[in-house]
């Protein structure tokens, strides 16, 4: 029997119809204070390009204003870090979000260091990423694609108490912070097992998750073997691969002369639909959520703002 799809779309919807109702109340209650999202591109990257123009359009539809702050590809570390500390102190912004990628000049994780905590959008400054730790408290915000895995794992309506629960991947801002999120609770926390490049029989692992998320970004990692029936199974990742023939060859798009190209995850999704009990698609599933979540995230900022 094949796999329940989770609809990335449908959930990504069932939250922003949400965050605009908390919105649209307290911008009523609060009308000397607008909620600004802030975002800063270092260079012009043609992929960033496409998340920006998504990121206005999502929260221009509920009402947040949203900035772009373009800064040359040749900005020196430093020069960033002070456009970075200013926007941090500035009153009138909520949030802030640095594009990615970064130019070789500059270390990313130094910069996401030094991000204000209370204007950091994506969760991913030390003091938000540490709040994961305690699982007593709830933190404002949180990386936006772990709280996606997240979403798309509430929606299928599982209990998570004892589940067995691997995660493929151990990045700071997706695998280690859902990892943190199953711990959450004292009593009724998973039990996560976490594998990377350095562990021994992969399939050995899998296989007995009752949930799998893979968080890779490594196409055709996870074939329909090494997964157990009726998992649900998370695919976080987003792989663009060449279209092919029949015979394994690479289909020519007509107009450019280059191999027709398409995005896929981590797990190869067509045999794994075959023994999954709930699975994520690609495109269509956490990809899809995570721009919902950046939303979230602003509105708990927001929130913070009007109330301090």
């Amino acid at each position: 029997m094949a796999a329940k799809i989770i609809d990335g779309n449908k959930i990504a919807e069932e939250i922003k119809v949400r965050v605009k109702s908390e919105l649209d109340t307290l911008k009523e209650k609060n009308k000397n204070i607008k909620p600004v999202l802030v975002a800063v591109q270092v260079g012009d990257n043609p992929a960033s390009r496409v998340y920006i123009k998504n990121q206005k359009t999502s929260c221009e539809a509920i009402g947040i204003e949203y900035n772009l702050i373009q800064l040359d590809a040749n900005i020196s570390e430093n020069d960033l870090i002070n456009e970075i500390e200013k926007i941090g102190k500035d009153s009138n912004v909520t949030g802030m979000i640095l594009q990615m990628p970064l130019p070789p000049q500059i270390n990313a994780k130094k910069i996401q260091m030094i991000i204000t905590p209370g204007k950091d959008v994506e969760g991913i400054s030390p003091v938000n990423l540490g709040k994961l730790l305690y699982s007593e408290i709830k933190p404002f915000v949180a990386p936006c694609t772990a709280l996606s895995a997240m979403e798309c794992i509430k929606s299928t309506g599982i209990e998570l108490k004892g589940k067995e629960v691997v995660i493929v991947g151990h990045s700071e801002i997706v695998s280690k912070p859902i990892c943190l999120m199953l711990l959450s609770s004292v009593m009724e926390s998973a039990t996560p097992t976490v594998c990377h490049i350095a562990t021994q029989d992969l399939a050995f692992h899998t296989k007995r998750a009752e949930i799998l998320i893979v968080a890779v970004g490594k196409a055709g990692l996870i074939k329909g073997n090494m997964i157990k029936e009726g998992a649900i199974v998370i695919d976080v990742g987003i792989n663009r691969i060449p279209v092919k023939d029949e015979k394994g060859n690479s289909i020519i798009d007509e107009k450019t002369g280059k191999p027709k190209m398409k995005t896929v995850g981590d797990v190869i999704f067509d045999e794994a639909v075959n023994i999954a009990g709930y699975i994520t698609p690609v495109p269509g599933g956490t990809g899809a959520v995570t721009t919902s979540i950046l939303l979230q995230n602003l509105l708990n900022l927001y929130k913070i703002q009007v109330n301090s």
